[in-house]
């Protein structure tokens, strides 16, 4: 039967000076939505700070706000979202993070598009505030690559910024993958989605983990996960090596039989040696990506532990 009930995700790590404000602007949402109810569900990724204490007071106030705290820090927000649908008992869910990046003021025209009959309503960045020109370009970059070499349709710009349906929640948490990403797996699992364009803010408080060589690591792990072509072009490499390889055979063997002082020597034989074993590493390496995430997938370890619920009994989705 349906609630009309919204649950919100919001994962955190040292934004404590953002919950509160995060909270004060999603009611001011639900108050200009009188046919919907909400549950804020903050999820906090091990924080230093004293996010333990906004969220423990937000909750006693108010019984809509749950709180699950990690037993440790698990790397990205992904893990922090797997929770969260885990947890969440809506008939929808919006992902936001705690950063307050991407306004909660989106979550009425997600709504909108929600009963217009989407089952997925994601937010395009059109512009991040707060990032330079050449980090929009990278950005952009990234995007428009990964579109090209992921083996399934990504939108361009698309984050996490959205909202699923009921049935998309469950084939998100039915997906028992260690390593996620759910702006892609969101893309994966179908059903009828749209975007909307926004604009998205800089922030304004705590600091970010991000740099360029977590961007750079992600970038690569993302690619990885959801592209088969990097081993494509081993295949490729070895093939145009072969034949150029076989090129050079011919017309060293030309020159030796036309002419008989042909140049002869160590240098050649450096070159191509070190250009071969340079093919090699290289090829290696990709190979030992595809290999690593293997390693990690089949180990089965949880993508996520908890050690304290507030206002949240049992997980609802998941055995997790």
């Amino acid at each position: 039967m349906k609630t009309n009930k919204i649950s919100i995700i919001v994962p955190c790590y040292n934004e404590e000076g953002s919950i509160v404000e995060m909270y004060r602007r999603v009611v001011a949402v639900f108050k200009k939505l009188p046919s919907y109810t909400f549950e804020l569900l903050y999820v906090d990724n091990a924080s230093k700070d004293n996010s333990e204490k906004h969220y423990t007071n937000l909750a006693k106030k108010d019984k809509r706000v749950g709180v699950i705290i990690m037993s440790r820090n698990f790397g990205s927000p992904q893990s922090s979202f797997v929770a969260g649908l885990d947890y969440c008992t809506g008939e929808a869910a919006v992902l936001l993070h705690g950063d307050i990046q991407d306004p909660p003021e989106m979550i009425g025209a997600f709504i909108q598009k929600w009963e217009g009959g989407y089952d997925v309503v994601y937010g395009v960045r059109k512009l991040r505030k707060g990032y330079g020109v050449l980090w929009n370009v990278l950005y952009k970059g990234f995007y428009f690559l990964l579109n090209k070499l992921a083996y399934i349709n990504i939108p361009l710009n698309a984050g996490e910024f959205s909202l699923v349906d009921r049935a998309v929640i469950r084939e998100l948490i039915a997906l028992d993958e260690y390593d996620y990403y759910l702006r892609c797996l969101r893309a994966y699992v179908g059903f009828k989605q749209v975007g909307i364009n926004y604009i998205r803010g800089a922030r304004t408080s705590g600091t970010s983990t991000e740099s360029f060589w977590t961007g750079l690591w992600w970038a690569k792990t993302i690619l990885i996960n959801f592209s088969f072509k990097p081993l494509e072009w081993i295949s490729a490499m070895a093939f145009f090596v072969m034949i150029f390889t076989f090129v050079l055979m011919a017309i060293n063997l030309v020159m030796i039989l036309m002419f008989h002082n042909s140049p002869k020597g160590i240098p050649t034989i450096v070159i191509l040696i070190l250009f071969l074993g340079g093919v090699q590493l290289l090829s290696l390496s990709v190979i030992a990506e595809y290999l690593a995430k293997i390693f990690l997938e089949v180990k089965r370890r949880p993508r996520y532990i908890v050690r304290k619920t507030v206002n949240i009994k049992k997980t609802v989705n998941s055995k997790q």
